[in-house]
């Protein structure tokens, strides 16, 4: 079963919860934006579902409310900060305020962000800078319980990893390509096993590791195989070209940045962090503008005009989906199954909300 919610609704109920757990009422605000803005872009996985998860690593200490970014090194156009385990929602906007300011200033940024709790949607943070009319390339790693295997593995070694890339289009809504390096996104796995739903082949193997489809082998613990695994894990995408691009994602979000990368077996805690390499780039400063803004429009136009494969309507690029769900789900409503419904109530119990 399940039930429909207005996004004013979600956003009420998440900002009291959070704030029973100890952030000042602005930062509540922020948080619940973030996750509510997520479900009317159609990413359930990353929407007010991870509140529990949130809740509960706030109460095992892995989560640091009320706690802002910190510069470790500001080297002019090169910013190094950390989250200091503060909300993602927060330290994420903050870290991204700073370099957008810096490539504004300087034509381009290199900010490497480590410590931060769940950044949330990583395009969130593109259409940030594209708002401002930046470019915008983010490699991010993952440390929690490690849910994805290596091509060739047969168990779990790092987390989804995601890779976003932003891009202004001059007179269009801009290009936000936003995607987990495994198959999908861990939160899809939980929404689908709250959903009493099964996953297509390919996607996942248990922790034994067979080919299966029941999203639970990442979402609670089954009987331990003879090496000790209790969880299955995720595939990347595309095979070793999506591992390829996951290992990038852990040098780059995890080392790269001082946060750290993935190297300890899993176990029960439930912070997650994430290390976050943005690039920010100002087509106004590499003297190519005028090129950069006809040919960019031209290339999408061409792509959008040709013959569409049958049964489908039209070809969309990266970010319409999102902005068509959004249209969708501020006048329907946002549905969530009762199991989600009820982790969220749940977690407001614990903090007396």
């Amino acid at each position: 079963m399940s039930q429909t919610f207005q996004a004013a609704e979600l956003r009420s109920k998440v900002v009291k919860i959070v704030m029973a757990a100890g952030s000042a009422e602005a930062e509540a605000h922020k948080v619940a934006n973030n996750l509510v803005m997520a479900n009317l872009c159609g990413h359930d996985s990353h929407g007010v579902g991870m509140l529990p998860r949130y809740i509960d690593a706030v109460l095992e200490g892995g989560l640091q409310p009320n706690t802002g970014v910190k510069t470790v090194l500001d080297g002019g156009a090169i910013l190094s900060l950390d989250g200091q385990a503060g909300y993602g929602q927060v330290v994420g906007e903050q870290a991204m305020q700073m370099g957008i300011e810096r490539a504004l200033e300087q034509g381009t940024c290199i900010m490497g962000l480590g410590n931060a709790h769940h950044l949330g949607r990583i395009g969130h943070w593109a259409e940030m800078a594209v708002a401002q009319g930046l470019v915008s390339i983010h490699f991010v790693n993952v440390l929690s319980r490690p849910v994805v295997a290596p091509f060739g593995g047969a168990d779990g070694r790092f987390g989804t990893n995601p890779c976003c890339i932003g891009i202004p289009l001059k007179g269009r809504d801009p290009y936000i390509l936003d995607f987990a390096t495994s198959r999908v996104a861990q939160g899809k796995m939980r929404v689908a096993y709250n959903e009493g739903r099964q996953m297509a082949p390919g996607y996942l193997i248990d922790q034994h590791g067979h080919p299966t489809t029941d999203p639970g082998v990442v979402v609670v613990p089954q009987k331990g195989s003879p090496g000790g695994n209790m969880f299955g894990a995720m595939l990347t995408f595309g095979e070793h070209k999506g591992f390829g691009l996951a290992v990038a994602c852990e040098l780059l979000g995890g080392a790269l940045t001082g946060g750290g990368t993935m190297h300890r077996p899993g176990d029960a805690r439930r912070a997650v962090l994430n290390g976050m390499l943005t690039i920010l780039i100002d087509p106004k400063r590499m003297g190519t503008q005028a090129a950069f803004e006809s040919e960019a429009v031209a290339f999408i136009d061409w792509v959008r005009q040709g013959p569409v494969a049958p049964g489908v309507d039209a070809v969309l690029t990266a970010g319409e989906p999102e902005r068509a769900a959004r249209r969708e789900r501020e006048i329907e409503g946002i549905v969530l199954d009762d199991q989600t419904w009820g982790e969220i109530e749940q977690a407001g119990v614990k903090v007396g909300a």
